[in-house]
This record gives structure tokens, C-alpha cells and sequence, in this order.
């Protein structure tokens, strides 16, 4: 018990070394202003610990009475170290997955956003703008809609059914997504778009998949740098 007190002391001495490190660093004008950057670094990786060491060893120090056989003061002083450190380290790490959880899922972080290629089939017979004008496309997620385009030098029929093709961003991590085709004068098709959350690039199309309407769609997701 009296080790645990002894670390306790240690551990609390730490901290107030640390925060008071801090603060008189703040009073005295620590460091170079025209730098804040690197003076805060310094500040909080460098000299604010060595405050907390020395606030650690005296409080272990003040904690262990001088007739205390139990180890010494460098020995206690060690001890509530290795609690100290234990403890950020616990710290960084749960900040770390904190981060990890809480943060933009970006599918393709600091590069382009992979496409989405898709072919939209009709039925014979179906009216279908050969322009962009009068075709709207619309990609949806839980995470945000991103506007598509229409690509009218790849429409083309295959039979008596016209096809129609375009693209879209896929900006976010998610498997949450459907893809809206409005032609005007018509009702608002939408197409589930069964791919994972981080859509791997795929050379080829997939199979058509059915609406209850009877318009079809294909798709694949197409990666920056890849055809």
C-alpha cells in the first residue's frame, strides 16, 4: 500500500511538473514567436517533460519517508516512470483509434477520387436524349451526392435498345451507394450499386442488373492511373 501511495505521489507530480512546465514557459515568453510551430514542439515534447520528471521525483521524494526501506527513492521514482508512460502511451493509442474512427473516410486520400463507369440500359423502344441535355445523373451515399456526367460519344444501341453511358466521383469509404438517372418527362430510376466500401479497380465491367421497369445497368469502378 505504501508503494502504491509512494507511486500515486510520483504519478500526480508528473503532471503537475508538466502543466506547470507549461505555464511558466507561457509567462516567460518561451521560444521564438516568429516560429510557433516548432517553439510549441519543443515546448511540449522536450522541456515539458523534463519538468514532469522533476516534478516526479520530487514528489516521490517528499512520499518516502526517510527511514522507508521499501526500495529508495530512485527505485519509486522509476516505478511511477513506468506508470506515467504507461499511461500515455494508453492514451496515445486510444486517441489514435479515436482518430482513426472519427475521420473522413476518404476513399483515395491526397490523390484523384476513383470513378465510377456505368452503362445504363433501355428498353427497345424507350426515349432517350442522345445529348446531355435533359439527363441528370446523381451518385448517393450516407456520406454525401455527387453530381455525374453523361458521356454521349459512348451512347450507342444494342439492338433495338438505346445505351447510354457517363461517370462519377467515388469520393468516400462506404457501401452505402445508388445511382439516380432523371431524363426528363420520365420517373427517376434509381440503381442500387452493389460494390464494397473501397471499390477495387476492375478492367471490365460487371453483368446488367435489372430494374422492375426494365432498364438495366453495369458498372465498374475505375481507378486513377488504371484503364
Amino acid at each position: 500500500m505504501k508503494s502504491s501511495l509512494r507511486i500515486a505521489a510520483g504519478i500526480a507530480g508528473a503532471a503537475a511538473g508538466f502543466i506547470a512546465t507549461i505555464g511558466l514557459l507561457e509567462l516567460t515568453g518561451f521560444g521564438n514567436r516568429a516560429d510557433p510551430i516548432t517553439t510549441g514542439l519543443v515546448a511540449l515534447f522536450v522541456v515539458a517533460p523534463i519538468g514532469a520528471v522533476t516534478g516526479l521525483v520530487l514528489a516521490t521524494k517528499l512520499a518516502t519517508r526517510k527511514d522507508d526501506n521499501s526500495g529508495g527513492l530512485a527505485r519509486n521514482s522509476l516505478k511511477s516512470l513506468g506508470v506515467v508512460v504507461l499511461l500515455c502511451l494508453a492514451a496515445g493509442v486510444t486517441y489514435a483509434v479515436y482518430a482513426y474512427a472519427t475521420a473522413t473516410p476518404w476513399l483515395n486520400p491526397n490523390a484523384s477520387n476513383p470513378l465510377l463507369v456505368f452503362e445504363v440500359r433501355f428498353p427497345a423502344g424507350a426515349t432517350v436524349p442522345t445529348s446531355p441535355q435533359g439527363i441528370a445523373i446523381e451518385l448517393q451515399t450516407d456520406l454525401n451526392t455527387m453530381p455525374g456526367e453523361v458521356t454521349p460519344a459512348a451512347f450507342y444501341r444494342d439492338g433495338e435498345q438505346p445505351v447510354i453511358a457517363g461517370e462519377v466521383e467515388l469520393a468516400f469509404r462506404t457501401s452505402h451507394r445508388q445511382l439516380t438517372v432523371n431524363i426528363q418527362g420520365q420517373p427517376s430510376r434509381i440503381y442500387p450499386i452493389d460494390l464494397t466500401a473501397r471499390a477495387p479497380h476492375t478492367p471490365e465491367f460487371g453483368t446488367w442488373r435489372r430494374l422492375a421497369d426494365g432498364s438495366e445497368i453495369r458498372y465498374r469502378a475505375k481507378w486513377p492511373g488504371k484503364t
